[in-house]
């Protein structure tokens, strides 16, 4: 995907079905991801991920969940075993290969299907600031008149 000149950076949002229920409900599976994912896509863990058990009202709703900040943003997992579905998000102000990441995580999970989305975030964010001193100028004149 070719990033715009101007932005923040890419999100990725991931829905999986048809999972592979034991993959979603493996805690240490989960714990790994998150921790070795980001160097496979040159990111910068910041600190350890965090994973956890969640027991929900309804006992079909229970699941996995975790993220792992990473110096360029995120990346999150929800997993809900008993419904063979997952939900990821990466967000990064650094390019990654997105095509990787989701073969990656259908791989790991056994998913059957994905709907996925591509967002480009922060598109007013100047990404080289002496390419847009001039609009930040003009702007200031505009406003003086």
């Amino acid at each position: 995907m070719k990033r715009p000149e101007y932005g923040f950076g890419t999100h990725l949002i991931l829905d999986g079905y048809g999972c592979d229920s034991q993959r979603l409900e493996d805690i240490s599976l989960i714990y790994n991801f998150l921790s070795e994912y980001p160097a496979q896509i040159k990111m910068t863990k910041i600190m350890p991920p965090y994973v956890f058990r969640y027991e929900a009202e309804k006992p079909e709703d229970w699941g996995i969940s975790g993220f792992v900040l990473i110096a360029e943003s995120h990346i999150s997992i929800h997993t809900f075993p008993d419904k063979n579905y997952l939900s990821l998000d990466i967000f990064s102000c650094k390019e990654f290969d997105s095509d990787h990441a989701i073969s990656h995580v259908n791989n790991l999970f056994g998913v059957q299907k994905s709907e996925v989305k591509l967002l480009d975030r922060g598109l007013e964010f100047p990404k080289d600031i002496r390419r847009t001193a001039h609009i930040v100028q003009e702007e200031r004149n505009r406003l003086e008149h």
